[in-house]
């Protein structure tokens, strides 16, 4: 049996489940590029049902002859389908054994300090 295997069989209780406090999960709602994916998407949804039902000749002229709205609302739809691939394809992974210790161990800064 290796170290790190040892360390698990430790964590664990006589049914081998690890202490839901020693468990792993994911930021979830939390991590930014849920919010970036969102925000993204709801413009990009605005923007299309714009450039598909509220598209002038007016507007046309104003932009080349093309119709701004639509395409730009296309391609942030995408940009916010790419940011919720990549939310489920490389999760920000809480530990929080980890996050306690750090906790004990003060600012990057050392502004915790007191002065003597």
């Amino acid at each position: 049996m290796s170290t790190a295997s040892n360390a698990a069989a430790n964590d664990s209780d006589d049914a081998g489940r690890v202490p839901a406090e020693a468990r792993k999960h994911t930021a979830g709602a939390y991590d930014v590029r849920t919010v970036i994916a969102g925000l993204i998407g709801l413009y990009g949804i605005v923007l299309t049902i714009m450039g598909l039902f509220a598209d002038t000749a007016e507007d046309r002229a104003k932009t080349g002859d093309w119709n701004a709205n639509l395409w730009s609302g296309i391609v942030m739809i995408i940009v916010a389908v790419v940011f919720a691939v990549w939310l489920v394809l490389r999760p920000v992974v809480v530990d929080p054994v980890a996050l306690e210790k750090d906790k004990d161990e003060g600012t990057s800064d050392g502004s915790d300090l007191t002065q003597h």
